[in-house]
């Protein structure tokens, strides 16, 4: 008697876990939020805002960037690494919050590896070393390097914030080149170009894609580019290599992550997206115009390049014993 029942029952349940299943919303459920940890007009947020035009594209909900610029980035990243693990709210990740602000800000309130769960790598972006013309009258690196030894106290350069790639390589820069500078760290790119263009300071290093425009203009004046070789976007612009000083090389990478244990099934449909997003010829386009290099990374190989930039590059940032202003 019992065993005739067995083939309902079995029934039963099968259209139980159907009807569970179907009753499942597709993730996401609700809209999806990056977070930048800078504020508009930088590099991160330009490509912040293209990946998340064309994940809403692919994805069944709205993507959208929220800016909480902040400490060298780290406010931000500690925003997304309390944040509930259900994909939802995401961090455009890079350089400043991840490997260099850490060892430079007191007490920040995460582990920049296992304090995340690291998904995607989108790429990285050299520096370029600027300078407003009206104030500096350097042509070339070498040119730049006897006006600032010339300078009666050391000229001031404006980064992104302490501890971001841009003061890094200011420090790094001075220590090479013998030049004492001054740093003047701000939140984020475009309040810097804002005081560079306006005079309040004579030179920057930054990331290249926001200034290229007034380069063009001829509003700011292009010294050299912190990569191995020459930009497409800015290709007259020479190399540090070939400006005489080879070595001194500077980028800034960007990836996607989220708080840590994100559900395996989460991150693998992002990576998927966002694989997919870097090779939509909207986000081709864009990512050419920033001048921002791709490399395929699969999830694990991107978690293992995080860890080895915190051990290599943040170790080297420590042991400069440098601390936010």
């Amino acid at each position: 008697m019992r065993r005739r029942h067995l083939p309902v029952i079995a029934a039963l349940a099968a259209f139980a876990a159907s009807n569970e299943s179907r009753a499942q919303p597709a993730w996401p459920a609700r809209p999806i939020r990056i977070i930048v940890t800078f504020p508009p007009g930088g590099s991160s947020d330009i490509v912040a805002r293209v990946l998340a035009e064309v994940l809403s594209q692919r994805l069944p909900q709205r993507v959208m960037v929220e800016n909480r610029p902040g400490a060298g980035g780290t406010l931000g990243a500690a925003y997304v690494a309390t944040q509930p693990a259900d994909g939802l709210t995401l961090l455009l990740s890079n350089t400043a919050p991840i490997v260099t602000s850490p060892p430079i800000y007191a007490n920040v309130p995460y582990d920049p590896v296992a304090g995340f769960t690291h998904i995607a790598y989108l790429g990285a972006t050299p520096l370029v070393i600027l300078v407003n013309p009206r104030l500096v009258p350097a042509t070339d690196l070498a040119g730049l390097v006897a006006w600032m030894k010339a300078q009666p106290a050391p000229p001031a350069y404006g980064s992104s914030g302490a501890g971001s790639v841009a003061h890094i390589f200011g420090e790094a820069f001075s220590s090479r080149t013998g030049a004492a500078l001054t740093h003047v760290p701000y939140r984020g790119s475009a309040p810097m170009q804002a005081d560079l263009l306006g005079g309040a300071i004579p030179l920057s290093f930054d990331t290249l894609p926001q200034n290229v425009e007034n380069i063009r203009a001829g509003r700011l004046r292009p010294i050299a580019i912190t990569a191995p070789t020459r930009q497409q976007m800015a290709p007259e612009v020479p190399t540090t290599a070939e400006a005489g000083f080879p070595g001194l090389l500077a980028e800034n990478w960007l990836g996607l992550a989220g708080p840590p244990g994100l559900p395996a099934p989460i991150v693998a449909t992002l990576h998927r997206e966002v694989a997919a997003a870097l090779d939509a010829p909207m986000m081709k386009t864009r990512i050419l115009e920033h001048g921002i290099a791709v490399r395929p990374m699969t999830q694990p190989e991107f978690t293992g390049f995080v860890a080895d930039q915190v051990r290599v590059v943040g170790g080297a940032v420590k042991a400069l014993g440098l601390t936010a202003q």
